[in-house]
């Protein structure tokens, strides 16, 4: 986890990772977290480094749009991590995203664009109207899972993408 020498920025951005994260925790009590995470590899440099906790995030797929979606890498890194510090999963746009999340090794979700869609919508009230949807999307589909509680959602709930290859042999 090395940030490239960007030449317009040189002198003002350090690129020593152990020393911004050993600044950072100079500074505040409150825990560290690294959101953009998409691969193995830097999941466990961010653990070493000393992070406090995983956002597997592609930034909504705006900054590159070839970037894998985050469900597909998500286990990887749940396996990584090896539980030694959270994950959690950005980009959640449905109650089924929550299931899925939480069968595959996450810890949360992060509810970002429809929040700030139903705030446009109807300030207060639309906030809770998506809360309240996601809500009631992800109990249908814990029941229709036979999941009567979160601890009961496991892996065995969703399809990896190396089932779909096994099963297509």
């Amino acid at each position: 986890m090395v940030a490239p020498q960007l030449k317009n920025f040189e002198g003002i951005l350090s690129t020593d990772v152990n020393s911004d994260i050993e600044w950072l925790k100079s500074i505040t009590n409150l825990p560290i977290l690294i959101k953009g995470v998409l691969t193995h590899e830097v999941a466990r440099k961010a653990v070493e480094v000393g992070f406090s906790g995983i956002v597997v995030s592609n930034h909504g797929g705006r900054q590159l749009d070839y970037t894998p979606t985050t469900i597909s890498v998500l286990e990887k890194v749940v396996d990584a991590v090896g539980g030694k510090v959270p994950v959690l999963l950005d980009g959640v746009r449905r109650g089924t995203d929550v299931f899925k999340a939480l069968a595959l090794g996450a810890q949360a979700v992060l509810v970002g664009r429809p929040v700030i869609y139903g705030l446009a919508a109807n300030r207060e009230c639309g906030v809770r109207r998506v809360i309240e949807m996601l809500k009631d999307e992800f109990e249908l589909t814990m029941a229709l899972c036979g999941c009567p509680g979160v601890m009961d959602i496991t892996k065995s709930h969703v399809r990896t993408e190396c089932d779909k290859l096994h099963s297509m042999l």
